[in-house]
């Protein structure tokens, strides 16, 4: 069957349709700007271009949908037509003609070779026996899976980056893994004999064997004639899989089948301008034979597609060689290589830096003056590739001593992006310029770092050059008068999406090592950051939460809302509102053993008041054992996804809204977020669920549901916008999937998604092409990281109640199991409540002045507390003298004590040890009230947040034998001071309040309110 012309358009036939096929084809619609142009692509495999570097990927979610760089969609969307399972085996030149095997003939104007490679297999016996396969296609891929079910031990043939890449695969399918490699290092086309060792040491860690420098003889067989082990010369394993990576070779068949030039050992010749032999057919890609270098990298790949692209409509560009430098990530480890790193010492000099204990390797070579870098290889650190890489492009004359490339500047700064010339690659995986990037903040007005990634790709492949786009992006706006900052807090000059994908891509995984890498150094923190960092690393990393404890606000800390008079509300997540009698009755008897309030939530859950702190687990505890999870009421993560009760009871419903909103709470509960998450389903358009208002929302219609999204009620209602129409399930949840991740991935803190969309350059339609039509090439990432988060979800509480020792967190005091109550109860329409806070509750500075007159503070001791390993690093807790409450915490790695006053003197709650611990601009080390975010110096007590007269009583603390003492007067003496019954909230004076609009505090009668300041102390802390 032949294809001819339908029209006047030049025809491109493109064979072979990989990632540098697609890239040569999205080019030329680019550039095409007189649609003269059209396209037909002959693509061999049953899917179309999908991405090969990320092969790897495929094993966490393996779904095949999510491999590809473009839908399916997009070719139709684009008029390129693809004629999948058609493989193109002869060009016949004379007629401008290509056939496939299939007899399918299409003509062609000019005529594209991208067929890429095929696995090298060496001639081992045994090579072609069940259980042996290659690692190229998602085909491939699929076998391997299957074949690896039944397997216990795998083997890669091959130690470069494909043999890497295999050997992860074989570790996440759960294998015991072992490398042969021919060659006496792993990478040895990247990396020197000390670099690969080093890499190999940091490989068996992971309880990899890897066998290097003997070649294997024989791939041996069981008697059913499958895989079991590999033969050496003096040495065997047994094995039940094997994969060869040994390296590729060009796909040239078609050419010599054609009559077009090959080298005898592979690879169609090319020229400058990537023609063949034939003068109307081009060759691009890892079957491009380029000055006797046949390039394996995607990079230059894409440099030839974009040659070709270019000249041929109009443009005068000339291909003088690929660059093959790369930065990766293998088995965990990070490994770079770039420029002329194997250069010899007739032209280069070597400078080593070699750190056995950090895992660290680098090696720079400079010209033998010490003027220019020529190239570099680098191991377990990898931070400085990107300025080094540019820097090395640019030929420029180094301005600092080659020693300070390496380790860093005496004195002064190192050469960052600033002082590259606009010429200066930055963004090696989509080939983007410093002067792009320029030409994108002055000419095209990005006025941010995702408008930037958006105009220019740049930053939106591996990330790896995001650090380097943000600097060059913040100067040139300064260079035009804009304000570029929106710094975290004084600690961290990032904003809170740029200090997210910092984190991420530096695998950063406490707040140590952020503060360290990322912050100001030297600092602690503050109540901003630290809770913004806690998240960040839940989003990423997804560990336990109160793995971090020390960065949580008191919700998080104890995983329950805190509440007036320091008392904790438990909410258990009920999926779409939906449950079960017998678990009604369980909470029921819950609330009436513990003598808890109940109240009916907006969200269909059923909320418990009244806990205290040292009850949580025991309450907890019984809940988990009827089978309820968390509901995260306390975190900045999903809340509810509320329901009508949908096709299954109701005569209008057109979607079973209660089975699918249970499938989607359960789906992405836990999940952290900058801001909390709200989602409603509802079964028809009469909308009994309010899904417009929420964070995300479905309506069921006849033909799927519609999503709606960035809504919510509150302070500041907004109603949703529509996302995507008569959508399936299973898209409904792809599209969640993206849109809660870009927004967990770019919004600020404690920013909700409706204020972020009202932020968001181009608005919904902008988000529309992100999530819909994948605009930045980010969604299968974003993908992926929901998987992972999905995967890795853990009940919180379950976790809690089955761990003794984190039961103890939850003890009231240190160093007793005494308890006292930090506010009186009243009962009120049969329930048990707080008395009512008065308007003026404060107890001021004078107030304690007036009492003191009457206590005895001369007879003063130092008494022995509690062992200091049992007060956590970096945090509050609070011991029992007599009846008052004292706070200690510490700081500076435990070298830093303090000790307060444990009455918040704001609205007179037990609660500062319970409070974040930080740092102000200036050094000051402060206590952060969880009730409202008042903030006093650990030092002298003074309120750092505005309130003058409000001041914490201090005492003086030491260390000695590992104890903590504190110098105190007499328990009674204390108590007539600082004693809890003295100024707690009692059912008398919750009275007086109520009759006399005040409330009489004993010893003085003078009180300070909030006046004209926000409620929460500090309007940036407001919830």
């Amino acid at each position: 069957m032949a294809l001819n012309k339908v029209d006047d358009k030049r025809t491109v036939v493109v064979c072979g349709l990989g990632m540098v096929a697609l890239s040569f084809i999205e080019k030329l619609l680019k550039y095409d700007t007189k649609h003269q142009f059209r396209v037909e692509v002959f693509c061999e495999e049953a899917q179309v271009a999908y991405n090969r570097v990320g092969l790897t990927q495929f094993f966490s979610h393996r779904e095949e949908e999510r491999m590809l760089m473009q839908p399916l969609s997009w070719y139709s969307e684009n008029d390129v037509t693809v004629h999948i399972n058609e493989k193109a085996t002869y060009i016949d030149t004379t007629t401008k003609c290509v056939i496939s095997e299939n007899g399918l003939s299409v003509s062609y104007d000019t005529c594209m070779l991208a067929t890429g490679s095929y696995p090298f297999v060496p001639p081992i016996p045994g090579w072609n026996k069940t259980g042996v396969f290659v690692y190229r296609t998602i085909n491939d891929l699929n076998e391997i899976i299957n074949y690896g079910k039944k397997s216990k031990r795998g083997a890669v043939i091959g130690g470069g980056l494909l043999g890497l890449e295999a050997a992860k695969a074989l570790m996440d399918l759960g294998l015991d893994v072992t490398i042969v490699e021919v060659a006496p290092v792993l990478m040895a086309r990247q990396l020197d004999a000390t670099g690969g060792e080093m890499l190999k040491d940091e490989i068996d860690k992971l309880g990899i064997k890897c066998i290097l420098g003997i070649p294997p003889k024989e791939i041996t067989t069981d008697e059913d004639g499958k895989v079991s082990g590999i033969r050496f010369e003096n040495d065997s394993i047994e094995l039940d899989l094997v994969i060869v990576a040994a390296g590729i070779r060009p796909r040239d068949e078609l050419a010599k089948a054609s009559g077009i030039s090959t080298h005898q050992r592979g690879g169609i010749f090319v020229d400058d301008c990537l023609q063949t032999s034939d003068p109307n057919v081009y060759a691009i890609g890892e079957v491009a034979l380029y000055g006797g270098m046949i390039y394996g990298l995607v990079a230059p790949g894409y440099d030839m597609a974009d040659v070709v692209a270019s000249n041929l409509t109009g443009g005068d560009k000339r291909f003088l060689g690929g660059d093959l430098s790369c930065k990766l990530k293998l088995l965990g480890v990070h490994v770079a290589s770039f420029g002329d790193y194997t250069a010899s010492k007739d032209v280069a000099m070597p400078l080593l830096y070699n750190d056995p204990f950090g895992s660290v390797y680098k090696k720079l070579l400079f010209s033998k003056d010490g003027k220019y870098l020529l190239g570099g290889i680098m191991v377990g650190d990898t931070d400085d590739y990107t300025k080094l890489h540019a820097l090395m492009k640019s030929k420029k004359v180094l301005t600092v001593a080659p020693g300070e490339l390496i380790l860093g500047v005496k004195s002064g700064q190192a050469p960052g992006a600033d002082d590259l010339p606009d010429e200066a690659q930055i963004c090696s995986c989509n080939n983007v310029s410093k002067g792009q990037i320029r030409e994108a903040v002055k000419i095209e007005e990005c006025r941010s770092i995702g408008q930037i990634k958006s105009c220019t790709k740049a930053g939106t492949g591996c990330g790896g050059c995001l650090p380097a786009v943000t600097e060059i992006f913040e100067t040139e706006m300064k260079a035009l008068g804009h304000v570029v900052t929106n710094a975290l807090c004084p600690h961290f000059s990032l904003t809170r999406a740029e200090l997210f994908q910092v984190v991420k891509i530096k695998k950063l995984t406490n707040f140590k090592d952020i503060i360290e890498k990322v912050g100001k150094n030297g600092t602690h923190g503050c109540e901003i950051c630290k809770p913004a960092v806690a998240s960040i690393l839940a989003s990423l990393w997804n560990d336990h939460i109160l793995n971090h404890a020390n960065l949580q606000d008191t919700n998080d800390r104890y995983l329950a809302n805190i509440q007036r008079g320091g008392l904790y509300s438990i909410i258990p997540r009920v999926p779409g509102g939906e449950i079960t009698p017998e678990k009604l009755l369980v909470i029921g008897e819950v609330a009436k053993k513990y003598g808890l309030y109940t109240k009916i939530t907006g969200g269909q859950r059923i909320d418990l008041f009244g806990a205290r702190k040292q009850d949580l687990p025991i309450i907890w505890e019984e809940l988990v054992n009827a089978g309820f999870e968390s509901g995260h009421a306390y975190g900045k993560a999903l809340r509810t996804v509320k329901s009508c009760v949908g096709s299954e009871w109701c005569r209008y419903g057109q979607g079973n809204s209660v089975a699918f909103a249970i499938e989607i709470e359960n789906r992405y509960k836990g999940i952290r977020a900058p801001h909390k998450i709200k989602a409603a389903v509802s079964g028809c358009i009469r909308e009994c669920a309010e899904a417009q208002g929420k964070d995300f929302g479905l309506i069921a219609t006849d033909n799927g549901y519609n999503l709606y999204v960035c809504g919510n009620g509150g302070a500041k209602p907004k109603h949703a916008v529509i996302l995507a129409k008569d959508i399936s399930e299973e898209l409904a949840v792809k599209y969640i999937d993206r849109f809660l991740m870009y927004y967990i991935h770019t919004a600020d803190r404690l920013t909700r998604t409706a204020r972020w969309l009202e932020k968001m350059e181009g608005g919904i339609e902008y988000l529309k092409k992100i999530i819909i039509d994948d605009h930045l090439g980010i969604c299968a990432e974003l993908e992926e990281d929901m998987a992972r988060l999905i995967y890795s979800y853990e009940c919180e509480w379950a976790k809690v109640v089955q761990d003794p020792k984190r039961r103890e967190d939850f003890t009231q005091f240190i160093n007793t199991d005494e308890t006292i109550d930090g506010i009186e109860c009243i009962s009120e329409r049969g329930q048990s409540r707080p008395a009512d806070w008065p308007k003026e509750c404060a107890v001021t500075e004078k107030d304690i002045s007036e009492v003191k007159k009457s206590a005895n503070l001369e007879s003063k001791k130092w008494v022995k507390i509690a062992p200091s390993s049992a007060f956590p690093d970096d945090a509050g807790q609070v011991i029992k003298y007599g009846d008052t409450q004292i706070a200690i915490f510490n700081t500076n790695e435990r070298t830093k004590w303090y000790a307060t006053q444990n009455m918040c003197p704001h609205k007179r709650a037990f609660v500062l040890s319970q409070g974040l611990v930080g740092e102000e601009e200036n050094g000051t080390i402060k206590v952060s009230c969880p009730m409202h975010k008042k903030n006093f110096a650990l030092e002298t007590g003074e309120c750092v947040s505005g309130d003058v007269d409000l001041k914490l009583m201090t005492f003086e603390i030491k260390i000695e034998d590992d104890f903590v003492w504190l110098y105190l007067p007499p328990k009674q003496e204390l108590d007539r001071i600082l004693g809890t019954s003295k100024w707690k909230v009692s059912k008398k004076l919750s009275k007086m309040s109520k009759s006399k609009n005040n409330i009489e505090i004993l010893g003085s009668t003078a009180a300070v309110g909030c006046g004209d300041i926000s409620p929460c102390g500090d309007k940036k802390m407001d919830w």
